[in-house]
């Protein structure tokens, strides 16, 4: 099942099947609104309401709900049309031409060198963004949106961005230089065909001159490849690699993703009539692990209601990961679930270091916050769990930084502490490592010498920050007594309360290891 610019598709309907996303006719009304700038909603009568999620994938739930297709978060970073691309062969490709299935060269990290290796195109989508002009000291220029990523000596940066407010990133500026070979007219590089292991560095001649708002909005376009980049116009550029995951869950890897926001207004109707069918066996349904479903555009649409009105008519399990705050709106209807069947929830916290949140985090509710969510659901007779993610070496692993965040947890009633240390894979790794330079560099060599090239600290330290968390959450007397009792008529259906399910728990880790 695809969503693909409004197009529809034939399938069968059985729940989870790759079937149409939409009957025809099924669109109701497209708008835009200013509440929401630079997003269209699609409302829509779906005929699905149930995904599930592909046996290659490895999310350890079997089943999700998606109320909203696309999120107003997600990321896009887009290049001019006429690009060239250095394809798999040696020779380049404008970056329109360029279609699924295309090999193309991306990077990968080995010892102290980023070098070159052939990769396939998993994905080509258009969109519509504000075009800057980037030029460099040999001449080299790309035109590309604000969001797009390249990468420099410092690590990767934005084209584009602000020095202060909302708008803080790490961006170009004129002190920066580039990895890669220079424009792709280099004749060396078009002799030199096969560029396999082929190291890239920075060079003094690929310094950033200049960074040009154009003050035009241009069709632009961008590839996912399996390697999360590739080589612009002879400049290692980067993609959004996560756009491939969310087709696992069957969302479209296009520019709806982005801005085009499909909303199942029917979604609830859709879920009663397929939970009523025999074939469905009651599994457990874990929301929000892929687009949160209380993302803000259900501040509008209100579809989460209806959608716990059905779990709980049918006494079907679920659970719900969130970093905001909305959930708490439907405290009574998660309580009145929790009476008969099992319910769960789990929120991110990984320390309480203001500035640390601050620098980190900046886009989040505040810790604190967080965990009194944690306590309103707890006090609410939904078991909620707290997930210590990402925890930081040598940021806020010390006992003490631990203890704390372990001692608001259990203050916050959590069923569960589940610690999750850094992980740095492609695309996060460089980001951090440009985020470490500027704040903390002392860290850097250390750093070095705890990953590596690997995207993983080594067990023996995950396993020395799990013993600790471990040794806490038994001081605080987290999970040692069942601080939480289901409702009467719950418990004499099913006994005593339990902790959440581990499929629960597990989804809810394996999605917050993408935090960064």
């Amino acid at each position: 099942m695809r969503w693909d610019s409004l197009r529809l598709m034939d399938g069968d309907e059985s729940p989870g099947s790759n079937v149409p996303l939409l009957p025809r006719g099924a669109v109701t009304r497209t708008f835009d609104t200013p509440e929401f700038r630079g997003i269209t909603f699609h409302e829509v009568t779906a005929r699905s309401a149930l995904n599930k999620v592909p046996e290659a994938s490895r999310m350890p739930f079997r089943w999700t709900i998606n109320p909203y297709r696309g999120c107003s978060h997600a990321c896009v970073y887009c290049l001019g049309a006429d690009t060239p691309i250095l394809m798999g062969d040696g020779r380049s490709k404008q970056l329109v031409d360029i279609r699924v299935g295309d090999v193309v060269y991306g990077t990968e990290a080995r010892g102290s060198y980023r070098r070159c290796v052939r990769t396939s195109v998993l994905a080509h989508w258009q969109t519509s963004k504000p075009a800057f002009r980037v030029t460099l000291e040999d001449g080299t220029t790309l035109v590309a949106s604000g969001d797009h990523r390249l990468l420099t000596e410092w690590g990767w940066k934005h084209v584009a961005g602000g020095n202060c407010g909302a708008g803080v990133r790490p961006h170009l500026t004129v002190n920066d230089s580039l990895f890669g070979f220079g424009e792709m007219t280099d004749p060396a590089v078009c002799r030199k065909r096969d560029l396999a292991g082929f190291a890239i560095k920075a060079r003094a001649r690929l310094g950033v001159v200049s960074v040009e708002e154009l003050g035009l909005e241009i069709p632009m376009y961008d590839i996912t490849t399996g390697t999360g980049d590739f080589i612009a116009n002879g400049v290692v550029s980067h993609n959004c690699f996560a756009r491939k995951t969310h087709e696992y869950l069957d969302l479209d890897a296009g520019h709806d993703f982005d801005s085009q926001i499909v909303v199942k207004t029917n979604v609830g109707e859709v879920l009663r009539r397929e939970l009523a069918r025999p074939s469905w066996r009651g599994e457990h349904i874990a929301m929000g692990t892929n687009v949160d479903c209380y993302q803000r555009a259900e501040g509008r649409y209100a579809l989460m209601p209806d959608i716990l009105r059905a779990l709980t008519e049918t006494a079907n399990p679920f659970s719900i990961l969130t970093k905001g705050a909305l959930l708490l709106r439907d405290l009574p209807l998660l309580e009145a679930a929790a009476d008969v069947t099992e319910v769960s929830a789990a929120v991110s916290v990984g320390f309480l270091d203001d500035d640390v949140w601050r620098t980190v985090e900046p886009g989040t509710p505040p810790p604190m916050r967080r965990l009194e969510m944690c306590a309103a659901l707890n006090a609410a007779r939904v078991p909620t769990g707290v997930l210590l993610a990402p925890i930081l070496p040598y940021l806020t692993d010390s006992p003490a930084q631990l203890e704390r965040t372990v001692a608001a947890a259990a203050a916050a009633g959590a069923q569960y502490v589940s610690p999750i240390v850094l992980h740095l894979r492609p695309g996060a790794r460089e980001w951090w490592q440009a985020w470490l330079r500027r704040e903390h560099p002392d860290l850097v060599p250390r750093y070095r010498e705890l990953y590596g090239d690997r995207s993983d600290a080594p067990r023996s330290y995950q396993a020395g920050v799990t013993e600790t968390v471990r040794r806490l959450a038994d001081k605080h007397g987290i999970g040692r007594t069942n601080v939480l009792r289901r409702r009467a008529g719950h418990e004499r259906a099913r006994g005593s309360a339990q902790a959440p399910t581990v499929d629960a728990r597990r989804a809810a880790e394996s999605a917050q290891l993408s935090l960064l």
